[in-house]
């Protein structure tokens, strides 16, 4: 936990430091939780290019990603699809999270002690209980910020994912490879 001051207990460092998947909820944590929908009946969602480019961050790192969502949207897969997440790591119309997060830990070949998950109301708190480590974004529900090891300062869909990536990989100690490796693929060679 952390404490009033926003430092990070030991305990809590030592689990971010084991994480291997970051499992994510989709509305509410990777959008700002609103569901639009235009005149002739399409839905829309809003993501924020900075949790895009955590996501790449970590793979590029080997910090696997997991989309798990309640609801079926072409445009969650979509945007899944445009961060090269893959197939098996992005589940939707999940009515039971703890064994959808067991069901991407298995894919990946991990425990669920290597395991964190975000989410932001009421239906995230069974898989957060499970995993390793409980992250959520400033605007998550009252219950589940009192569940979560990890409250971050930014809200859903405004770069909350980003700053638990971020947290991740500075307990990892890759924090700043992660860095230097995206930058090495925007120019080669430097």
């Amino acid at each position: 936990m952390c404490d009033n001051k926003g430092q990070m207990s030991e305990d809590l460092n030592t689990r971010l430091s084991r994480i291997r998947l970051l499992a994510l909820d989709v509305d509410g944590t990777l959008t700002d939780g609103g569901i639009y929908f235009g005149a002739n009946g399409e839905e829309l969602k809003r993501f924020h290019t900075q949790d895009g480019l955590g996501i790449v961050l970590a793979r590029g790192i080997g910090l696997q990603i997991a989309w798990i969502t309640g609801r079926e949207s072409s445009i969650v897969w979509r945007r899944s699809q445009e961060l090269a997440t893959p197939r098996h790591l992005v589940l939707q119309g999940v009515k039971d999270k703890v064994k959808a997060l067991e069901h991407v830990a298995k894919a990946a070949e991990l425990t669920l002690a290597e395991v964190a998950f975000m989410g932001d109301d009421l239906n995230d708190l069974p898989a957060m209980s499970e995993a390793a480590v409980a992250l959520c974004p400033a605007d998550a529900a009252s219950h589940v910020q009192s569940a979560a090891d990890w409250v971050s300062t930014r809200r859903g869909g405004e770069g909350a994912v980003r700053e638990a990536i971020e947290l991740i990989l500075t307990a990892r100690g890759d924090y700043d490879r992660a860095v230097a490796l995206y930058l090495e693929k925007l120019v080669p060679g430097q």
